[in-house]
């Protein structure tokens, strides 16, 4: 739109006399990202001069059809139906979704299902790593149908692989995997990164740790500062406008002869915390130390550069004109989560655990009377704010998860309410059925509050090498809804000192459940046998 509407001679002459345009770069204003995104990039909103929305536009808007409609709002400038106000939602008491409820869900996932060409949805094809996460999961509990599935969607994504530098180009049109858009962003690198990483933890594929290698390659190279701090994204063309197929279809030496497409250097707490996370899940299913190592980097610049008073985070070097936003501190406070989980240091927990309640402080907004109204906000409110922030789905999935597993973790029954509060927003029927395909995040929160985690806990001193293997082992259990845990009684007790554990010579691992543990487990295979799908 840039080269073309918004060069349009016509179309610049109707805005010079009528509006004022702003430009927004929905990277670094999450708030306006959130409350926009199903308008999908690059949206168009229109609002009078007191700030009411008057029409929204999703995509492309070619000159012609810009004019007649800059045109018709001149003329008569009152809200459109793409403006009406979203109904009002009152959220239940139900933490669950319920069996109906369930069903109806379970059914949009696998009817979202593409049986022809893999992935979930026709237009764009990517992965969709909620999806495939649920698809994996019933795999391991003995459905082909959803290991087909999986695996299907796994080998058709490759081909969105970049083959000269790794990574992963953002999606492909056409309902097709062949026909792809060059960017790179960092959402799509986590999301294939966590999603072929637990594919190699279920069915230790040498091409899924392939894949994560090649990911985790374009990530070091290209999106990596020199301190270790990731960056947002790699445009898509060369020359901004102009198609990049030939480009992309060279090696590494014949591109850089032409140029490399811009990066976008920007630091934030949001992209570096979902990449923490992922490299996290890297190093637990291959055991590889660079994905930790890079991973512990990240996390000590955000850390230095991004924390705020109380547990939360900036967005990016500068204040933050609507924030603080909920996805910053959200993916920072999963991202310790999973650094915990890896390296049994509990410095990390202690910084879930104050970001969890960071969110609680800052997100849940209350009435006069101290009630939590429904869900969590994507910003923290203001008085006057000239637009409110708003509650999100996925947003509030993401939420759910992590206080839950966070909850089992760290002891705190504050955690366990705050994932409730997510879920009986989630578990209201106009919330959860306003998705005709993307329920498995609904799916996969709902069943996680509804059990306990996969529990390992080895027994034995920091330095003990016995105890370390017994460590690596648990940490390739097929699933990221586990808790894994070192006891070193040097440190004291674990955090949630909810399960007694006898002392005993040399070193053991403990696979507990429903209050219950195994016998001592004394060699890596044990557990491996153990937590094997079924």
């Amino acid at each position: 739109m840039e080269h073309t509407t918004y060069e349009d001679p016509a179309v610049v002459e109707l805005i010079g006399a009528s509006f004022l345009a702003v430009k927004v770069d929905q990277d670094a204003r999450p708030d306006i990202s959130a409350r926009y995104e199903d308008y999908g990039w690059p949206a168009t909103i229109i609002f009078d001069g007191a700030g009411t929305e008057l029409v929204k536009f999703r995509g492309y808007i070619p000159p012609p059809r810009m004019r007649s409609l800059l045109a018709a709002i001149v003329a008569d400038p009152t809200p459109g139906p793409s403006a009406a106000p979203a109904p009002a939602i009152t959220a239940g008491e139900q933490t669950a979704l319920g069996d109906e409820l369930r069903a109806r869900l379970l059914e949009r996932w696998a009817e979202g299902y593409d049986r022809e060409h893999g992935g979930w949805g026709t237009i764009h094809k990517f992965i969709d790593p909620a999806a495939l996460e649920l698809a994996l999961r019933r795999a391991r509990d003995g459905d082909e149908h959803a290991e087909a599935m999986a695996r299907t969607t796994l080998a058709n994504a490759r081909r969105l692989f970049d083959p000269a530098w790794g990574g992963v180009y953002q999606y492909s049109h056409g309902g097709v995997w062949d026909n792809p858009h060059f960017e790179k962003i960092m959402p799509l690198q986590t999301a294939n990164l966590r999603s072929y990483a637990l594919a190699f933890a279920q069915w230790g594929e040498p091409e899924h740790r392939d894949a994560c290698a090649e990911v985790f390659r374009y990530l070091r190279d290209h999106l990596r500062r020199d301190d270790g701090a990731f960056f947002t994204s790699q445009d898509a063309d060369l020359v901004r406008g102009e198609h990049a197929e030939g480009y992309f279809a060279l090696d590494d030496e014949a591109r850089r002869a032409r140029g490399v497409p811009a990066i976008d250097e920007h630091v934030y707490a949001r992209e570096n915390g979902w990449a923490i996370r992922a490299l996290c899940l890297h190093h637990a299913a291959t055991g590889e130390a660079a994905p930790l190592e890079a991973a512990l980097a990240a996390a000590e610049v955000i850390v230095a550069e991004r924390a705020l008073p109380g547990g939360g985070f900036r967005h990016g070097a500068a204040d933050d004109p609507a924030g603080p936003y909920l996805d910053d501190t959200l993916a920072m406070g999963r991202a310790f989560l999973a650094l915990y989980e890896v390296t049994a240091d509990r410095r990390w927990l202690a910084r879930a655990m104050a970001a969890a309640d960071f969110i609680d402080a800052r997100f849940v907004a209350r009435d006069g009377d101290d009630e939590p109204a429904p869900g969590v906000l994507s910003a923290s409110p203001r008085h006057g704010a000239a637009l409110a922030p708003v509650v999100l789905l996925d947003q509030n999935v993401a939420v759910a998860r992590f206080a839950n597993l966070l909850h089992r973790y760290g002891g705190d029954d504050a955690h366990r309410r705050l994932a409730e509060h997510a879920m009986r927003w989630l578990a209201t029927p106009a919330v959860a059925l306003s998705r005709r395909v993307t329920t498995a995040g609904m799916l996969l929160a709902d069943a996680e509050l509804r059990a306990d985690p996969i529990h390992v806990t080895v027994v034995a001193g920091k330095t003990d090498a016995t105890a370390a293997a017994l460590q690596r082992a648990a940490l390739r259990a097929p699933t990221t809804y586990r808790r894994i845990e070192w006891l070193d009684r040097a440190e004291g007790p674990l955090p949630n000192d909810d399960v007694p554990y006898p002392d005993l010579e040399g070193a053991a691992a403990f696979l507990c459940a429903d209050g219950a543990c195994s016998p001592p487990l004394r060699d890596a295979a044990q557990i491996a046998r153990r937590l094997a799908p079924k």
